[in-house]
């Protein structure tokens, strides 16, 4: 592996090099010592503190549950983004299994865009364990992928009460509905009326079954008093309708919330959890606990990546290697260790050679 990969791979990104994309998430995706050091160097110099400013693509969580048709909607969502001239990267996370680890990656196969676009990348990703449904590489690959692409896509595996992982990686989160399942009933669940920004009902082509999907989840939000979270109804069947609306709603969460201070309170809750993860919960109580950790946080930089953040806590609990070099990660993380024919490629040989 070339001792530069990561700060080479930065470099292509910040000059806006697309083609970079895949070289990018083989390197995220593999957990050896030496693949972990150069993805901190990747993330250190993509992050604000490096570029002066906030990644200027934005990341877009797409979740709801199995079966409402998210791989449709994102087919015709990323032909809408490239009709703008708008550069589109996907990450669909597919689920592990819990006995062998590994994962289908099959995802991407229901996208359907075009092969040849230069403009599109997609890509399967494995859950991994993570409760929340995202890999730390799922997480790495989006920060990363947003220094070059105009919109980054994470499509989740589900969305459950703790599924919850995507709000801390996007900028927006849209939760998807499908008319007469019954769905309208979870978004009155603990956890779940918090995550989204912008709800779509899908199949609007139903005529009366969905308009009364979209009253009911008007009333959803009515009932716990949010009257802020835009509601789109979207078609895929040809004609596709409603998706110039969502593009919009998206747009318009975005440009209305301090990117830069949301992004800086979810890379913080990233670290605290990813020391969680690591180290446990022993760990974490001997720190003080969660509010310890943020507090130790807080007197750090606004605009620090996520290993660096990471590194504080680990400093602060006595836990850090000092002969380590800054942005290095002292310790595995075998729980995202992505069993799947992509990933295990990956950890064979991601970069052999340089990256062309």
């Amino acid at each position: 592996m070339q001792s530069d990969l990561g700060a080479t791979l930065a470099q292509r990104l910040r000059d806006g090099d697309l083609a970079v994309a895949p070289a990018v998430l083989n390197l995220v995706e593999t957990r050896t010592p030496a693949a972990r050091e150069q993805t901190a160097e990747l993330l250190r110099l993509l992050s604000p503190a490096a570029l002066g400013q906030e990644p200027a693509g934005h990341v877009v969580g797409v979740t709801g549950p199995p079966g409402a048709g998210k791989s449709t909607l994102l087919s015709e969502l990323v032909r809408s983004l490239r009709a703008q001239d708008r550069s589109v990267a996907v990450l669909a996370v597919d689920p592990s299994s819990r006995r062998t680890g590994g994962s289908l990656l099959g995802d991407r196969a229901r996208i359907m865009v075009d092969p040849h676009d230069p403009a599109v990348f997609i890509r399967s990703t494995a859950a991994a364990d993570r409760l929340g449904g995202l890999a730390w590489a799922t997480r790495a690959a989006a920060q990363a992928l947003s220094a070059a692409f105009d919109v980054v896509i994470v499509e989740t595996v589900g969305v459950g009460q703790s599924e919850t992982d995507v709000a801390d990686v996007a900028d927006t989160v849209a939760v998807i509905v499908q008319p007469g399942s019954g769905d309208v009933l979870q978004f009155l669940k603990s956890g779940i009326m918090e995550i989204p920004h912008v709800l779509v009902i899908t199949k609007s082509d139903l005529g009366r079954i969905a308009q009364r999907a979209r009253a009911d989840v008007r009333a959803a939000l009515r009932s716990v008093g949010d009257r802020t979270t835009k509601v789109v109804a979207v078609s895929s069947l040809a004609p596709a309708t409603g998706f110039d609306e969502l593009i919009s709603a998206l747009d318009a969460h975005r440009a209305g919330i301090d990117v830069a201070r949301a992004r800086r309170d979810a890379r913080r809750r990233t670290a605290v959890d990813d020391f969680r993860l690591e180290h446990g919960e022993r760990a974490l109580r001997e720190l003080g606990g969660r509010p310890a950790a943020r507090r130790v946080l807080a007197e750090t930089g606004d605009d620090l990546a996520v290993p660096i953040l990471m590194q504080e806590l680990e400093r602060a609990a006595g836990l850090l290697d000092t002969a380590a070099p800054t942005g290095t990660p002292t310790a595995a993380r075998p729980a995202d260790v992505a069993a799947s024919p992509d990933a295990g490629r990956a950890a064979e040989a991601p970069t052999a050679g340089p990256v062309r």
